[in-house]
């Protein structure tokens, strides 16, 4: 009778693990590298702490935070700081961890790592997350042209991002069936200036696909909208801009300038990456077979790329232009 009523005892046990929350994720630490500038930023670092607070309403667990100062050696410094804290995983904010992900990821090959905003370190314990910019921008190239009163709009962004920004944007603008132009201005730092130039054109819509902020773009529009020298009947003109965006702030006498806004979910994804930490595994879609590179890219289908609309006249066409977008990617 002891012995069965003792196998007895030991089988509710192993249930009782197997069924309940296990004590380690009382216990698990999630860690933070955040980028320059830290907390408060309204951008990158704050969308990831959005994250944190997300997964805190489902899952178990602490997390720390660090902030760097920009430098290189800085950067290595905090996740080294970070890689022996017993981290279930170390989340690095930002492409500029580049370098330190992939040094300190081949250090510590058992320690789990994940990146926001690039897709190449070629490592097995490093998920890549980024987001479908090209479907981003086919997003605010049909709402541009949907709002366009003056039939020309245009998009601001780097060289560097000029590929696939520019082709989604122009196949966005394609796609609304409206007889618009289209124009590209490329620059990296001078955006007041290229927002400027772009509205002496007669642009009338134009999109920030720029890292960092629209701010200066949103200053030259509400500038060249309340001149007092204005053309007469000229035509308003509107912001499409990125989230997370840098600094950005936007009033009650300048939102009305704010057609819409193309957000990449980083919340949503730093969310997935916590819970996958917790559960012991990781993220590792395919991003490129060839080289190695696994993690996510954040779609519109899966809701990690999404625009918010600002004006009543997209807002009556906001099935048509997730459908078009859909369509254009996802079929």
């Amino acid at each position: 009778m002891k012995l069965r009523s003792s196998i007895s005892i030991l089988a509710l046990v192993l249930v009782a693990a197997i069924s309940s929350p296990t004590t380690a994720n009382a216990a698990t630490k999630i860690c933070i590298a955040y980028d320059i500038g830290g907390l408060g930023d309204r951008s990158f670092n704050d969308a990831t702490l959005a994250g944190v607070k997300k997964a805190q309403d489902q899952f178990t667990f602490t997390f720390e935070g660090v902030v760097t100062d920009g430098t290189a050696a800085d950067r290595i410094k905090r996740l080294r700081t970070l890689a022996v804290k017993n981290c279930a995983a170390i989340v690095a904010v930002g492409a500029e961890y580049k370098k330190a992900v992939d040094q300190l990821s081949s250090e510590f090959p058992n320690l789990q790592f994940a990146i926001i905003g690039d897709a190449s370190i070629a490592s097995l314990n490093v998920t890549s997350i980024v987001f479908s910019d090209i479907q981003g921008a086919f997003l605010a190239g049909f709402s541009a042209a949907l709002t366009t009163k003056s039939g020309k709009v245009a998009m601001i962004t780097t060289p560097s991002n000029a590929d696939n920004y520019q082709s989604g944007f122009l196949a966005g603008v394609i796609a609304s069936k409206k007889k618009v132009r289209t124009f590209v201005n490329y620059t990296a730092t001078d955006i007041d200036m290229a927002t400027s130039s772009l509205i002496k054109g007669g642009i009338d819509v134009i999109y920030t696909a720029i890292s960092g902020s629209a701010d200066d773009a949103f200053e030259a529009i509400v500038k060249a909208n309340t001149a007092k020298n204005r053309k007469k009947n000229a035509s308003d003109v509107y912001l499409i801009l990125t989230e997370p965006d840098l600094y950005l702030t936007v009033t009650p006498n300048t939102a009305k300038y704010l057609v819409a806004s193309v957000v990449k979910r980083v919340d949503s994804a730093i969310e997935d990456v916590i819970g996958a930490a917790i559960s012991g595994s990781q993220i590792s879609d395919v991003l490129d077979a060839e080289l190695g590179v696994y993690g996510r890219r954040y779609t519109i289908s899966d809701k990690g790329i999404e625009i918010v609309l600002k004006s009543k006249v997209l807002l009556a066409q906001a099935t048509v232009i997730n459908a078009a977008a859909i369509a254009a990617y996802e079929s």
